[in-house]
């Protein structure tokens, strides 16, 4: 099964895929599609506010971010990671829940990247913003690194995120039930 959508003026084609026995999601995964991360990217530019530094989340966020900051000129970009690494110094996390990974994750941010936040406007960007989760240890994170959110935005709005007056996003995407019918 799939639903096919436009985004950023592009058609593409998104496998419908179980969470549970009644609610199935579009897999929206932007990795190795050059032409369609370009498009959102410019398009996203295109309703941004005014921002020091983009933040995403590790790792499909990854794309979007690259390639709004290279597009807009920037010469630094920020990434919260699903694990400390051995070069990141004063480490710290939140942890976060997403309707696409089964367990409880936590996201941490390098010191050094939060030393650059403090008093800055941050802009969080991400692929698909659904429960909110992951958006939410993201602001977790930009809060404690003494930031300021100047933003939030995300290719696709799934689920109660439409509703949402507070993220910027291209397009909405269904969910669906276990037959592949859209729900909500």
């Amino acid at each position: 099964m799939k639903h096919t959508m436009t985004i950023a003026g592009l058609e593409r084609d998104l496998p419908i895929c179980p969470v549970n026995e009644n609610l199935s999601i579009g897999a929206f995964v932007i990795f190795g599609d050059c032409e369609l991360t370009e498009a959102c990217a410019r398009e996203l530019l295109k309703r941004a506010p005014a921002y020091d530094y983009i933040i995403t989340a590790e790792s499909k966020g990854i794309p979007i971010a690259y390639e709004m900051a290279r597009q807009a000129g920037d010469k630094k970009w920020l990434l919260a990671r699903k694990g400390a690494k051995l070069y990141m110094r004063d480490v710290f996390g939140v942890e976060v829940k997403s309707i696409t990974t089964a367990a409880v994750q936590k996201l941490y941010l390098d010191g050094n990247d939060a030393a650059l936040m403090k008093g800055k406007r941050i802009l969080i960007v991400d692929d698909v913003i659904s429960t909110g989760e992951s958006l939410l240890a993201l602001e977790e994170l930009v809060r404690q690194a003494g930031g300021e959110i100047a933003g939030k935005m995300t290719i696709l709005a799934e689920g109660d995120a439409q509703k949402r007056e507070d993220i910027i996003y291209l397009e909405k995407l269904p969910l669906f039930n276990s037959k592949g019918e859209i729900i909500g």
